[in-house]
């Protein structure tokens, strides 16, 4: 203990303990490393527009599109992707049964990039284009995301769970036209 005080005694000694503990707190928010443990479940029903009565699957007039089954990437991800079109003309990008692990910053993409296995597909996504449908609602479960109107499936043939944070996919979805 009397070396530690012998060391904040000196001016240096105070100067090292302040920047390192802004490096730390700057790292905690930048890595939020306690997501790693932390699972937020979202069981988002079938959009209104797309829900039957007994809630079995798509109603009528609805169809489903698109669909893919997740492979992973930076982080071990699994599920499907379904783009439905809804019984009033509106489109839903469906995630069901996701299971990834949570991290800084996730968002839904949908883009025009192949969906390439391994660490050849992690970094892939922001090269062309794409269309945030917002932040991942959680990491495991079933979620809803509204598609814009103008979003071309014929263009927009993949998904990913981007990390914004690290510019890294922690998993992809082809997306096989219905």
């Amino acid at each position: 203990m009397g070396r530690v005080r012998k060391w904040l005694g000196r001016p240096w000694g105070v100067a090292a303990m302040v920047v390192g503990l802004a490096v730390a707190g700057v790292g905690l928010f930048w890595f939020q490393p306690w997501k790693l443990w932390v699972d937020e479940t979202v069981r988002d029903e079938l959009p209104a527009a797309a829900a039957t009565p007994d809630a079995a699957g798509p109603a009528a007039g609805a169809a489903t599109l698109a669909s893919g089954e997740l492979i992973s990437h930076e982080h071990r991800t699994s599920g499907s992707v379904k783009v439905l079109q809804l019984a009033d003309g509106t489109r839903a990008l469906r995630l069901e049964n996701l299971d990834t692990s949570n991290g800084p910053d996730l968002r839904v993409w949908i883009t025009d990039a192949p969906v390439k296995e391994g660490t050849a597909g992690w970094r892939v996504f922001d090269d062309g284009k794409y269309v945030s449908l917002g932040k991942l609602k959680g990491n495991k479960g079933d979620q809803n995301y509204a598609l814009p109107a103008g979003v071309d499936l014929n263009r927009y043939t993949s998904v990913t769970i981007w990390c914004d944070r690290f510019d890294v996919s922690f998993g992809a979805a082809s997306l096989a036209r219905a």
